[in-house]
């Protein structure tokens, strides 16, 4: 049940699409719009944002798109807009006709709650910041639209001028908006203060929904969402992973989880909940970002458990260390592993990797983790070097091939491949490599050239071995990263190799650790290659 005053439900309203592609490094095409409305429908948010549709050619051809190609079953496409320009007419205001000639059954425009805003950026009166707001919203409504009305610096003007910020509100509330979106545009409030100026406004506009849009610049913005719905509020604005302008948004992968499992509030339709995990993970993938593993509820570390005494407890009840179940958000327990792990952590990770460990090869497994750890492997990044190499404590060795050698050479030249002098700063660098392999008995010797050391071996290697295993076109390597692990040690120090790798339904991660980083990027290659084909 809903703690006493807070609503039973809330409606969850995605700007994934316009707030959260102002995030530093997104930059979307129609596309991948197009991809990421299909994900939050399918996580069966109520609202989707899809952007200013006369902002740019891309949103206008996202909403012409979206009429045929966006085929929502839970959701509902909104088209962002502002209120009529100051002392401009509704009726040839072209930011208004084109929200309504989107084809959108929803609107949501934004408009100044703050009167230092209507002064000095607006430069018109108070008078007319109010009649703006009013005057654009009866438009869209006479228009047949639904009509959402974001109040941008509500806080801020409420604090310095509650009677103007209040006036804005009501100029909305007569003309029959929808909702009362409050917004922490600068990000700056902090709950306490937004709990009581949302149950003011929630008092003074009785019978009104109201919402609540906050930024994350102190670090508050889920914080600050909770407690507006707490005060009243009743449509929380936000983002997949909590992307937006600047620090970004309230983060709907923690919001959503805090009010239904922590406090009793529907938010996603039944059933939805599970594919929280999924879904973050879906979209920063389009958005060409990595997850942040430390995202609460749905990243990778949100139930990792390292400490032995942890993984002990857990051993034996699951939920010792949990606060919910990790399967309410799709997510699931994880065992690290390191050179603190002994037998039992072992054993817990091996199941949960699928590797059948006794405790003799458990306790080797541990013992050889610990050397190669002292060395600069970090397992707890590369789980699918650790599965081969419990598997390898097992006894186990892996049957595809066998390295006779390899060998990588690096040619630097300064002239074009037809001889003639080319300026400074424009050499040529060709790279090929060799590589001899036993696969039984019969020998294998491949060339591969390639965009560097890594490239031309991963080639070399895919051509030696694609004869007998075809299901290598399935698997490719998707990210490579070299760690410096003693930098005092210049040109001769030890290098961590992470390679990242697909086969188009899974993911995994390899290791490779030596004073040459071809050596490095090697081993964790060859890991890479093993484990897609042990799994394949």
């Amino acid at each position: 049940m809903p703690p006493p005053g807070a609503p039973a439900a809330v409606e969850i309203f995605d700007t994934t699409l316009r707030d959260g592609s102002q995030f530093e490094g997104i930059s979307l095409t129609v596309d991948d719009k197009l991809r990421v409305a299909e994900q939050l429908d399918h996580l069966g948010v109520h609202w989707i944002e899809g952007g200013y549709p006369g902002a740019n050619p891309k949103d206008a051809a996202f909403f012409d798109r979206a009429r045929t190609e966006l085929d929502l079953t839970t959701s509902t496409l909104v088209a962002f807009g502002s209120t009529r320009r100051p002392k401009g007419r509704v009726d040839i205001d072209d930011g208004l006709r084109t929200v309504v000639e989107s084809g959108v059954s929803t609107a949501c425009i934004v408009g100044k709650s703050w009167d230092y805003h209507v002064t000095e950026a607006l430069r018109t009166t108070l008078d007319e910041g109010v009649a703006m707001v009013g005057d654009s919203v009866r438009f869209l409504k006479a228009a047949g639209l639904r009509v959402f009305f974001d109040a941008e610096h509500f806080f801020d003007g409420y604090r310095r001028n509650p009677e103007f910020a209040l006036r804005v509100l009501e100029a909305a509330a007569v003309e029959g908006v929808d909702a009362l979106v409050l917004c922490d545009t600068n990000g700056g409030s902090l709950p306490h203060d937004v709990a009581k100026v949302v149950a003011d406004v929630v008092a003074h506009f009785d019978g009104v929904p109201v919402g609540i849009h906050a930024q994350n610049d102190t670090g508050c913005a889920v914080a600050s969402s909770v407690a507006a719905v707490l005060a009243g509020a009743t449509q929380l604005q936000g983002t997949i992973n909590g992307y937006g302008e600047r620090t970004g948004n309230a983060n709907l992968q923690t919001c959503i989880p805090n009010l239904t499992l922590k406090l009793g509030i529907a938010t996603l339709p039944e059933g939805r909940m599970e594919r929280l995990t999924a879904v973050s993970h879906h979209v920063a993938e389009l958005v060409n970002l990595p997850p942040d593993h430390a995202q609460p509820y749905v990243g990778s570390s949100a139930f990792a458990h390292k400490a032995g005494l942890h993984t002990s407890a857990i051993a034996r009840r699951p939920d010792s260390y949990s606060h919910v179940d990790p399967a309410a958000v799709g997510n699931h327990t994880r065992f690290l592993v390191s050179d603190l792990a002994g037998r039992a952590t072992m054993e817990l990770k091996a199941a949960e990797l699928g590797v059948e460990l006794d405790g003799q090869a458990a306790a080797a497994a541990a013992d050889r983790l610990k050397l190669l750890e002292s060395e600069g492997y970090h397992f707890e990044a590369a789980d699918a070097s650790l599965e081969l190499l419990m598997r390898e404590a097992t006894g186990w060795t892996q049957g595809f091939f066998r390295l006779e050698g390899y060998r990588v050479t690096t040619y630097h030249r300064n002239a074009s491949r037809g001889g003639a002098p080319i300026e400074d700063g424009e050499a040529m660098v060709d790279t090929e490599a060799s590589v001899k392999i036993w696969m039984g008995e019969e020998r294998r010797v491949a060339i591969g050239e390639g965009n560097g050391p890594v490239n031309a071996l991963d080639h070399a290697l895919r051509t030696a071995l694609d004869h007998r295993y075809p299901e290598l076109e399935r698997i490719h390597l998707t990210d490579y990263k070299v760690r410096v692990l003693d930098s005092a040690a210049a040109s001769g120090a030890m290098v961590r190799v992470l390679i990242d790798s697909t086969d188009g339904e899974r993911t995994w991660t390899t290791i490779g650790v030596n004073s040459n980083v071809i050596e490095a990027s090697w081993q964790a290659l060859v890991d890479s290659i093993v484990y897609g084909l042990l799994h394949s």
